[in-house]
C-alpha cells in the first residue's frame, strides 16, 4: 500500500462549490471508498450558513499512515463551479491538478506558472447524456478524480450502491456517471504525479464525532434523545431520529433548548437514561434547567457543541470559547464533570462513560466539544464494546424500610438512594427548592447547610473516579524539549505537529487535558521543556483554568479564533518561532 501526494505521504482533495451541489456528500462517499481501499482519511466541511449558494468546500486526506486533521494544500481539486477555482488556486501543491466542468471556459495558462494543471471533462454534458439531475455532476466528478489519483472505480461504486441502497435506479445512475468520470480521465495521458496504490481492505469505520457520540450513547442505553437544532449539535439529533428503530431510542426535536434540557431531565427522574445536545446559545438557555437537575440530584448529559460566540457569532465555524462557561455556567454551587474528547474514539468511549458518571453521582455532565471534532469524518477501527459498562449507581427498586424512603438521604458519600416513579412502596419527591432528607422543602438554617454539604461530599468521590479515566493524556516524546498542550480538536493537528517536529529534530510531546472538572490532579509533572499552549480561543481560557487550579501560567501560546482550526504546520511554526 503506498501513498504519494505532491508535498508529503498524503493525498489531499478539495472539493468546492455551491450550497445545494452535494459537496459534503461527494467528500463523505469518496472518503469512505478510500479507507476501503486501505487508507487512512480525514475530511472536514468548510460552509456558510446559507441553505443554498456561498461557498462550500469539503477537504478530504487520505494516507497510508494514520492523518488527525486538515491541512491548507491541495493536490486535487474538484471545483463544480467557476468560483471554486479562483478561491483555492493559490492553496494548490505546485503539480497539483483541478477538474473542472469543461464549459467553465477558464483562463488559458492558468496556474501553469505554479505547474498545476487544468483538467477539462464534461460534466454537464454526461450527466444530460446520462438524463440525470443536475447535481449529478458530482458524481462524474468523482469518478474522474478516482483515475487521477489511482482509486478503484468499483470502490466507489460499492459506496454509492450501499448508500442508496434499495433505490436501484439511482444506483444505476450514480454508477454510469462514476464510470463515464473515470472512463474520460483514463483515457488521457495527464501524467498526475499524486497516486495511490491499494492495500488490503482494513475494518474500519467512517465516523463523524456526532456519529460517535450517538454510538457510545446507545452504546450505554440511552433511550431519550431531545434537542431543538443548532449547528453544530444538530447531527446528533438527525441521528438518534434516523437511528431510532435500530438503537431502540425515542429522538424528539423539541420547541426550544429549555423544553429540550427539561424533557431529558423529565426521562431520567422517570428511570430513562437521557440526554440533550446544543451548541452554546442554546447552552445559555438550558443553564437554569442544568440547577436543577443538580438541586434535584437527577442525572443529565449534555453535549455542547461550540462555535464562535457572542450571540449567533459564526453560526457554522469552530470554536473553543465556551470552556469557562461549561465549568462555571448556572447559578449556585453545585458539583458536575465536564470531559472534553479528542477524537472520533474519545467521543464514543467518554459519551458512554458520561452516563455511568452522571448516574453514579446523580449530578449533570457535559460533553464538551467543537465544531470542527464532531462534524469531520475520521477513520478509526471498529469500537470495543467489552470496554463499555453500564453503571447505573445506587438503585432500589423497592422499599420495605426500615422507616421510610428518603430520595435525598444524607449518606457518608453523599450520594443518596435513588429510585423510579411506580418503585413498589416507593414515593419519589424530585424538588427544585431546597430540601430535607424525605424531600419536603425547607428554609431551616441548619438543614440547609447539611444538605449543601451533603451534595459537596460527592467532591472526592468523582475526582477519584475521573482519575481511573485517563484526565490527562501524554503523546510523543518522554524527554520534549518542549510540550505543547492543548484540548478538544486541537489534539489532531498537534499530533500531526509532533511528527512534523521530529522531522525538524525537535524533541516534542503533547499533553491532552480530558476532564476539566473536576480538574485532574498531577498535570505540573507533564509540563517539561518549553511549554506551549494552544486553544481555539482568544483568552487562552484552558490557561486560565490551569491557573487556578494548579498556579502554573504559560509564558507562550498559540491561539486562533477566526473560527477555523489549527492546522499542523501552524503549530510547527509557533513551536519553531518559540523555540528561537
Amino acid at each position: 500500500m503506498k501513498c504519494k501526494g505532491l508535498r508529503d505521504d498524503t493525498v489531499s482533495v478539495v472539493i468546492g462549490g455551491e450550497a445545494g451541489q452535494g459537496i459534503s456528500r461527494s467528500g463523505e462517499l469518496l472518503g469512505k471508498a478510500l479507507m476501503r481501499c486501505g487508507f487512512h482519511c480525514y475530511g472536514t466541511m468548510d460552509y456558510p450558513s446559507l441553505i443554498r449558494g456561498g461557498h462550500n468546500f469539503y477537504q478530504l486526506r487520505a494516507s497510508s499512515r494514520p492523518v488527525y486533521s486538515q491541512t491548507p494544500y491541495a493536490d486535487v481539486l474538484i471545483a463544480l463551479n467557476r468560483e471554486s477555482v479562483g478561491l483555492h488556486l493559490g492553496s494548490m501543491n505546485a503539480g497539483g491538478g483541478v477538474i473542472h466542468d469543461e464549459r467553465d471556459a477558464l483562463e488559458e495558462g492558468l496556474g501553469r506558472d505554479r505547474g498545476i494543471n487544468l483538467y477539462p471533462v464534461p460534466l454537464t454534458d454526461i450527466v444530460k447524456e446520462l438524463g440525470g439531475p443536475d447535481i449529478m455532476r458530482n458524481t462524474v466528478a468523482l469518478g474522474a478524480a478516482s483515475a487521477l489519483i489511482g482509486l478503484d472505480a468499483g470502490t466507489l461504486k460499492q459506496v454509492v450502491a450501499e448508500t442508496f441502497e434499495g433505490r436501484e435506479k439511482i444506483i444505476k445512475m450514480n454508477e454510469d456517471a462514476i464510470q463515464r468520470g473515470y472512463t474520460y480521465v483514463a483515457g488521457q495521458d495527464y501524467g498526475f504525479g499524486c497516486c495511490l496504490e491499494s492495500g488490503e481492505r482494513p475494518r474500519g469505520q467512517w465516523l463523524t464525532g456526532n456519529d460517535a457520540i450517538a454510538l457510545g450513547a446507545m452504546a450505554a442505553g440511552c433511550k431519550f434523545y431531545s434537542a431543538y437544532p443548532m449547528t453544530p449539535a444538530s447531527p446528533l439529533l438527525h441521528y438518534f431520529a434516523s437511528h431510532d428503530k435500530a438503537g431502540g431510542t425515542v429522538a424528539i426535536q423539541t420547541e426550544s433548548e429549555i423544553a429540550a434540557a427539561m424533557m431529558a431531565i423529565g426521562a431520567s427522574y422517570a428511570g430513562i437514561r437521557s440526554m440533550t445536545g446544543t451548541s452554546g446559545g442554546g447552552f445559555s438557555l438550558m443553564t437554569e434547567s442544568l440547577s436543577l437537575a443538580a438541586m434535584s440530584e437527577t442525572p443529565l448529559v449534555v453535549m455542547l457543541g461550540q462555535r464562535p460566540g457572542p450571540s449567533t457569532g459564526l453560526a457554522t465555524y469552530s470554536a473553543q470559547g465556551d470552556l469557562l462557561f461549561a465549568v462555571y455556567g448556572a447559578h449556585g454551587e453545585f458539583q458536575r464533570i465536564v470531559v472534553a474528547p479528542g477524537d472520533v474514539d474519545e467521543c464514543f468511549y467518554l459519551a458512554a462513560e458520561a452516563f455511568n458518571l452522571a448516574e453514579r453521582f446523580q449530578i449533570p455532565v457535559i460533553l464538551l466539544t467543537d465544531k470542527t471534532l464532531v462534524e469531520s469524518n475520521q477513520t478509526t477501527d471498529a469500537f470495543d464494546l467489552s470496554r463499555v459498562s453500564i453503571d447505573r449507581g445506587k438503585l432500589v427498586e423497592s422499599w420495605e424500610g426500615p422507616g421510610e424512603y428518603l430520595r435525598y438521604r444524607d449518606d457518608e458519600d453523599g450520594v443518596s438512594p435513588r429510585a423510579f416513579p411506580g418503585a413498589e412502596g416507593i414515593l419519589v419527591p424530585a424538588n427544585s427548592n431546597e430540601h430535607l432528607e424525605n424531600g419536603l422543602s425547607t428554609s431551616s438554617s441548619e438543614a440547609v447547610a447539611k444538605m449543601v454539604d451533603k451534595r459537596f461530599r460527592k467532591a472526592q468521590h468523582i475526582r477519584a473516579a475521573v482519575e481511573g479515566l485517563q484526565p490527562i493524556r501524554v503523546y510523543g516524546d518522554k524527554r520534549p524539549r518542549v510540550t505543547l498542550v492543548g484540548w478538544g480538536g486541537t489534539k489532531g493537528p498537534a499530533l500531526e505537529a509532533l511528527g512534523m517536529l521530529r522531522d525538524d529534530g525537535v524533541k516534542a510531546r503533547f499533553v491532552q487535558v480530558v476532564f476539566m472538572e473536576p480538574f485532574p490532579g498531577g498535570l505540573e509533572k507533564y509540563l517539561k521543556g518549553t511549554c506551549v499552549l494552544f486553544e481555539d480561543n482568544r483568552s487562552a481560557q484552558l490557561g486560565t483554568l490551569i491557573r487556578l487550579n494548579t498556579g502554573y501560567a504559560f509564558k507562550h501560546v498559540g491561539l486562533r479564533y477566526d473560527g477555523r482550526p489549527f492546522n499542523p504546520g501552524e503549530i510547527r511554526d509557533r513551536v519553531l518561532e518559540v523555540l528561537g
